[in-house]
């Protein structure tokens, strides 16, 4: 424990310690409607749907032919000439895909005088392409951020600076070229910007962006630190033993780049099907065009048939099959708090069967806070808590503040006289409280040079509660009043509130409990999993280890959803099936790299979702299954028999019409009460 007035004596001191950037000061996220902005094909197809709508009401409204035509064909423009590129790639690399076939049928729609179907098809195609982009460059995104984490420049300590206080000869070096054995001083509120070893000084380090502990961790000479982790108050020289590219930092950047990469690997799949019904109806629209030709049937009719054809078996009813009832329940999960990166992302999560859950800032608040206060013989709790304190008060240390507000809550704040104020990193502080010297801090105080007696029977006993604190998970903070051990503190990080329905309504969807994966010590890790009904628990977890956890149950067969805030599950949000982020307390990669972000930390949304989720998906099942019998019946009928153009067309849009509707009733506000 400690505060800003620390009292460790650095080695070259600054005059004014920088202040140290508290986690919910981080600046917020980029919202994916600040992305879309972004997104030239966003743009443009914002640009082919409002033509398309102006087209319409012109039409609706009795205008001249020419104006609703131009309408259309500027939307054919706006919406259709990215995919024209792309499908002339495609076949000046001797491919076919849906892009080359859109523009096909839009054109064939026009050349027949059925414009509106062309346009229709140009807004809903170039729609998915921009989601697609969008998605695409905040994948991109997610690794670039991190870079943010690590310092850009750090103080490079030279050999003859290494004579003793007030000797140290420093330069200013970029952090990527810092090799293993330079010296580096790590000042108050900077990060390091090396992975190393502690040679000199004290200080309290928080490196929950790496191991997820929600608590500064106390480092001296020997202690191991971790390149972008927050130095406290106190200066370190460390000594770096890796070089930047095989810091921790920079293998959660290759883990993450790997896992997206492999992610990406499942769209094959869909660009083999897209080609191979892309040729089918591009091959049978020729044939329906040369063989009647060739046995003399007249060009007119032919070529009549041929393009009913081409756009009954448009695939513009099978998108919106799929697409409005994934887009309406995203935005019905938008509403409550959820953001969903893709629909890719819904479907993911829906078909998830075991949740893994991060446990600071995900199952917890990451606020720690007292949860007993154990008075040795002699001391009564309220005048233990008092004292402790009004020691604190001094401190802005996680620990400080959760002693001064429960004294707060209970009531026993007092007009203390409080003087001689000094914090030690890694101890405690001490503070002459109305006459009372008071020392409160770890159980480094009890030890034989701490601040209380080695082997008298106060302390043996001040040991026993801190041993049996220690092992239900909890943090132990000492209190010594004149010399004497008085008490201990016991303090926790606080679970959600939500977090045990969440858990109990996540194993009944899924049909398997939820697990716990933290870096966190054993102890807590299993007192937290106990009070939230997780009997699984992995602790001690560093970021590719978390990442190998998840990797091992993906190759067991499992669909699984990844849920954490911090740096350190990066690798594991990418790797899962799907990426759940807390959006409020997660850092930016992890809310990068996830595919669900929890807007307002509300675990009970996750299980909300991924209900919602699963009734999409069979929303988009039943669509699929109709329209595909209607273009089934209309080809039929075009092919076999003689399908007139208009009722072709009415077949064709009605179709769209009655999936597109069935989508959309996901959007109301009951569906998502429902899904709890």
């Amino acid at each position: 424990m400690t505060s800003p007035a620390g009292t460790s004596t650095p080695t070259t001191a600054p005059p004014h310690p920088a202040p140290v950037r508290p986690r919910e000061a981080r600046p917020a996220p980029p919202s994916l409607l600040g992305t879309a902005r972004a997104v030239p094909e966003a743009r443009w197809a914002a640009l082919a749907l409002a033509l398309f709508v102006l087209g319409g009401l012109a039409q609706l409204a009795g205008a001249p032919t020419w104006l609703h035509w131009a309408l259309y064909l500027a939307c054919y423009v706006a919406g259709g000439w990215e995919p024209t590129l792309a499908g002339l790639g495609a076949l000046r690399e001797r491919t076919l895909d849906v892009d080359v076939l859109m523009i096909v049928a839009a054109i064939a729609a026009a050349a027949i005088g059925q414009v509106l179907d062309g346009a229709l098809l140009i807004v809903i195609f170039a729609t998915s392409g921009a989601l697609e982009a969008i998605a695409t460059q905040r994948t991109g995104d997610s690794v670039r951020s991190l870079l943010t984490l690590a310092p850009e420049h750090a103080t490079r300590l030279l050999p003859d600076g290494l004579g003793g206080p007030g000797a140290a000869t420093e330069e200013r070096v970029p952090a990527a070229d810092l090799a293993p054995g330079d010296l580096i001083l790590v000042r108050p509120g900077d990060r390091l910007g090396a992975d190393g070893t502690v040679l000199d000084g004290a200080s309290d380090v928080d490196q929950a962006t790496i191991t997820g502990e929600p608590l500064p961790v106390a480092k001296h000479p020997g202690d191991q630190v971790f390149a972008g982790t927050l130095n406290g108050t106190g200066t370190l020289t460390v000594r770096v033993d890796a070089a930047a590219s095989e810091s921790v930092v920079a293998r959660i950047v290759a883990l993450v780049e790997e896992a997206s990469t492999t992610k990406a690997r499942t769209q094959l799949f869909i660009e083999r099907v897209e080609q191979r019904y892309a040729f089918l109806v591009v091959a049978a629209t020729l044939a329906l065009v040369a063989v009647p030709l060739a046995l003399g049937s007249d060009f007119q009719s032919t070529l009549l048939r041929a393009m009913t054809f081409m756009i009954v078996a448009s695939p513009c009813a099978v998108v919106l099959a799929t697409m409005p009832p994934l887009l309406a329940a995203m935005a019905n999960a938008g509403r409550h708090g959820v953001l969903l990166k893709s629909a890719v992302a819904l479907e993911q999560l829906a078909a998830t069967d075991l949740v893994a859950l991060d446990k600071t800032g995900t199952l917890t608040l990451g606020q720690p806070h007292v949860v007993e206060v154990v008075a040795l013989e002699g001391h009564d709790p309220r005048d233990v808590l008092a004292h402790a304190a009004a020691a604190e008060r001094g401190s802005e240390h996680p620990v400080g503040r959760a002693v001064v507000a429960h004294a707060e809550e209970a009531g026993e704040v007092h007009d203390f006289a409080v003087s001689g104020f000094s914090a030690t990193p890694g101890r405690g502080v001490r503070a002459d409280v109305s006459g009372t010297r008071v020392v409160v801090g770890s159980p480094l105080l009890l030890e034989p040079d701490g601040a209380g007696q080695a082997d008298d029977e106060r302390t043996r006993a001040a040991r026993l509660a801190t041993a049996r604190l220690e092992a239900a998970g909890h943090t132990a903070v000492v209190v010594v009043l004149d010399g004497v051990p008085a008490g201990v503190l016991a303090l926790a990080d606080r679970a959600r509130p939500e977090a045990a329905a969440a858990v109990a309504r996540l194993e009944a969807l899924t049909g398997r409990p939820p697990l716990l994966l933290t870096g966190d010590n054993e102890a807590a890790a299993r007192a937290l999993g106990a009070s939230v009904g997780i009997r699984e628990v992995h602790a001690g977890l560093l970021p590719e280890e978390k990442a190998a956890a998840v990797a091992g149950l993906r190759d067991a067969g499992r669909r699984v959803a990844v849920v954490g805030d911090g740096i350190n599950d990066a690798p594991a949000l990418a790797t899962a099936h799907t990426g759940v982020a807390m959006g409020r307390t997660g850092s930016d990669l992890a809310l990068e790299s996830a595919d669900v972000v929890l807007v307002r930390d509300d675990l009970d949304a996750l299980p909300r979702t991924l209900a919602l989720g699963r009734r999409a998906e069979r929303v988009v099942r039943a669509n699929l299954a109709f329209a595909a019998v209607v273009i089934a019946g209309l080809v039929t009928w075009d092919l076999v028999g003689t399908l007139p153009l208009p009722l072709g067309v009415a077949g064709h849009e009605g179709s769209t019409i009655v999936v597109a509707l069935n989508g959309l009733r996901l959007l109301r506000a009951r569906v998502w009460d429902e899904a709890g």
